[in-house]
């Protein structure tokens, strides 16, 4: 487990001054410090998009700023290369992936658990169910959530990766064109460019749920040296979060229009994801469940050198959550 020294203080100056939580002052321009936040424009990212509608950063100290990507993956590669100081909405694959490369970044928080991965397919590929994959060119983005979902979708049909052609598709356009246009049979990818392509592929398409029970999670990751260093800037961004979180249950319509109309999305998909996504800031139990799964598949299929599944607890940083709400941290092994 990682020690973030100087939490209690933090939380001691804060309680001292009045300014806590929901409680806090909103602070002249000199007072603000700024964040650099990378993401993807996806739902998992909506309780960031609904605190910046509600200006919950500026009234708890923070100017931010945004680097947009097209992939949680690639916003967490702007992390670690010092692009940006916070990625949010990342899945857990990526983080996974970093592991074992040894990266000195943690998760301070989750504000997401959704279903959004799927595979669409061409009928006229021969392919109506999952076990016609085999031998077909099949996209994806590699190193992103899409690549573990496709690859489990496969070994519960008695399948593996080397039983399809993979080919690595890294933009939103490729995403939908690709299968669309025939380039590829089939891509596994997540909304809304699933819904996309089918839209494109009209009664030619094929569109499976890939990720059977397992959720797609949106952490907010940061580097050690960041969370170290600023352990007072990351409480405060997560009450911001945690007011957004309280926010929809409370303002349930008017947060979906904040984020639909952010990410550009149709009413009527905005209402379906809502449902099949948990909008909640936490830190459970099933995050390290979920990460361990994933390595061992990376193992399993030759996507590393390392035969070990790391300590995701490395890589978990609670002490910040744990100021801003801590009945929503649930970990064993990390107090």
């Amino acid at each position: 487990m990682k020690k973030i020294t100087g939490i209690l203080a933090v939380i001691v100056l804060l309680v001292g001054s009045g300014a806590w939580f929901w409680g806090i002052q909103e602070p002249g321009p000199e007072e603000m410090d700024s964040i650099i936040v990378a993401y993807s424009p996806f739902e998992s990212t909506a309780l960031f998009w609904i605190a910046e509608d509600r200006h919950f950063f500026e009234e708890n100290g923070i100017d931010i700023t945004l680097r947009e990507y097209d992939s949680g993956a690639a916003s967490l590669a702007g992390v670690v290369n010092g692009e940006a100081d916070i990625a949010v909405g990342v899945s857990e694959f990526p983080l996974v992936r970093k592991a074992f490369q040894n990266a000195n970044i943690s998760a301070i928080g989750n504000i997401d658990k959704g279903e959004f991965i799927y595979l669409v397919a061409r009928q006229d590929r021969g392919i109506t169910n999952v076990s016609d994959l085999r031998g077909k060119r099949v996209g994806t983005t590699i190193g992103t959530v899409s690549e573990f979902h496709l690859g489990r979708l496969l070994m519960l049909h008695g399948m593996t990766m080397q039983d399809i052609t993979l080919i690595d598709i890294e933009t939103p356009a490729g995403w939908v064109n690709a299968v669309a246009d025939g380039d590829i049979d089939a891509i596994s990818t997540a909304q809304p460019y699933a819904n996309a392509a089918g839209d494109r592929l009209g009664a030619n398409a094929v569109v499976l749920p890939a990720q059977g029970s397992q959720p797609v999670f949106g952490l907010i990751v940061s580097t050690d040296d960041w969370i170290r260093d600023h352990p007072d800037l990351a409480v405060r961004f997560l009450m911001s979060l945690a007011q957004a979180e309280e926010y929809i249950h409370t303002h349930p319509a008017e947060s979906r229009a904040i984020v639909q109309n952010r990410l550009n999305l149709d009413a009527g998909y905005i209402d379906t994801v809502w449902q099949q996504n948990q909008f909640t800031l936490s830190l459970d139990q099933s995050l390290i469940t979920a990460m361990e799964g994933e390595a061992r598949w990376m193992i399993a299929n030759n996507l590393t050198n390392a035969t070990n599944i790391p300590d995701f607890h490395d890589y978990i940083s609670t002490e910040s959550l744990s100021s801003v709400k801590p009945a929503s941290v649930n970990i064993i092994g990390i107090q």
